[in-house]
């Protein structure tokens, strides 16, 4: 696909609704994270710069189509103000009088939020008529919320059909990475899937098996693997009713010549506990109290040497307990050696979801890594190979 982007909007005095991600952590009334809010802030500056009205849509939590007061966008603005340097006006709703009044209030190059679009029913079953309603605040229609845009709501699909729409600045930047990952990628492709559950990555797993080089799989779920192909497992979580699915996965892989890595060893402990007592043990050598809850250092070894020999490397879910040491060692080993590829100009590496961001924040290889998604359910259903509706909503 190919989108609009804002270097071919003409933007000067254009009111701008521009959907953003700001669905962000909360402590005690103030963000406790500003990531978010920060990666709006090229898009902000770009229709500044352009002479537009900048008018923030967004949501925040679940309030299901009403009005909750705790779940209001107003205390995310003193800190959105802090992280663009520049005062920003809240309207107390998204349309009607409200809006309206607080839009004609601004001027060009001035910042809008206005209230949780998820305060209104129309938004989350994408009414034409709400999105009528938003499209009546804006002359054109700006996506920079990949991370909403699995979901085709108003603010992230409808308000696309009714005003000329275009990608942010965020948004090209996570298309961008992601066509370069996995898209057109440069060859061989290699890629970790971890996690605990065979079961919710079913799909993941079988397009990717027909798209890559190299799939690596870890964590809990690689238990199901080892089980479906013979090995004791012990008292570790293992979905043994997926063993047949996972059969069939190794023989997908086969078929479409990719290279399934599965662990060679393993790091067992009786207790998932910091700090527990962990053996290193062979497949199949697990006593039946012991819980495998990381990979082995030869199985660790081995991947490395795999993306040694790779050229693009795409990673979702760690390989082991990561939260919890020693059992975080696999996931950290194989982020600090990603990272020190990337920085050699060796590979390019893309990472995305919620355990895997943590993951290597955890290793301090985020700014490292070529691109990191934040998006979590959008990012993981591209890697499936889905339509996204917001980001179809923009192709030309």
């Amino acid at each position: 696909m190919t989108f609009r982007t804002l270097d071919d909007a003409d933007l000067t005095g254009k009111r701008a609704l521009v959907r953003v991600d700001f669905n962000v952590p909360m402590h005690e009334g103030e963000v406790s994270d500003d990531t978010r809010l920060r990666a709006a802030v090229p898009t902000i500056a770009k229709l500044r710069a352009g002479g537009a009205k900048v008018i923030l849509l967004a949501h925040f939590d679940r309030p299901k189509g009403k009005v909750v007061p705790e779940m209001s966008l107003a205390p995310i603005t003193p800190a959105l103000a802090k992280v663009l340097g520049l005062p920003v006006a809240f309207a107390a709703d998204c349309v009607g009088p409200a809006a309206a009044d607080a839009i004609a209030a601004i001027r060009n190059g001035d910042v809008l939020l206005l209230e949780n679009v998820r305060f209104h029913a129309g938004e989350e079953k994408n009414d034409p008529e709400f999105a009528k309603a938003l499209a009546a605040n804006g002359d054109l229609y700006v996506n920079d919320a990949f991370s909403a845009a699995h979901r085709a709501h108003a603010s992230t699909e409808g308000l696309a059909h009714i005003l000329p729409a275009y990608a942010g600045e965020q948004m090209r930047l996570e298309l961008s990475a992601l066509e370069r990952a996995l898209g057109n990628p440069e060859r061989p492709v290699l890629g970790i899937v971890g996690g605990s559950k065979v079961s919710t990555k079913l799909d993941l797993l079988r397009h990717l098996v027909t798209k890559l080089d190299k799939l690596a799989i870890g964590g809990g779920m690689a238990n199901t693997f080892l089980y479906a192909q013979g090995h004791d497992v012990g008292a570790s979580y293992c979905e043994k009713d997926m063993a047949e699915t996972a059969r069939e996965i190794i023989r997908l892989a086969g078929q479409n010549n990719c290279k399934l890595f599965l662990p060679l060893d393993i790091v067992v402990a009786e207790k998932m506990a910091p700090g527990a007592p962990a053996r290193i043990r062979s497949l199949g050598a697990v006593d039946e109290h012991e819980r495998i809850l990381d990979a082995g250092p030869e199985t660790t070894e081995r991947l490395c040497r795999a993306m040694d020999n790779s050229k693009t490397l795409i990673w979702n879910g760690p390989l082991g307990v990561f939260e919890m040491p020693p059992f975080d060692k696999a996931t950290m080993s194989a982020a600090h050696h990603a990272a020190e590829l990337v920085k050699a100009g060796k590979i390019v590496a893309v990472a995305g979801g919620g355990d895997t961001v943590a993951a290597l924040n955890a290793a301090g290889v985020v700014d490292d890594f070529t691109f990191v998604s934040t998006a979590g359910g959008a990012f993981l259903e591209w890697m499936e190979g889905k339509e996204l509706p917001g980001v179809a909503a923009l192709s030309k």
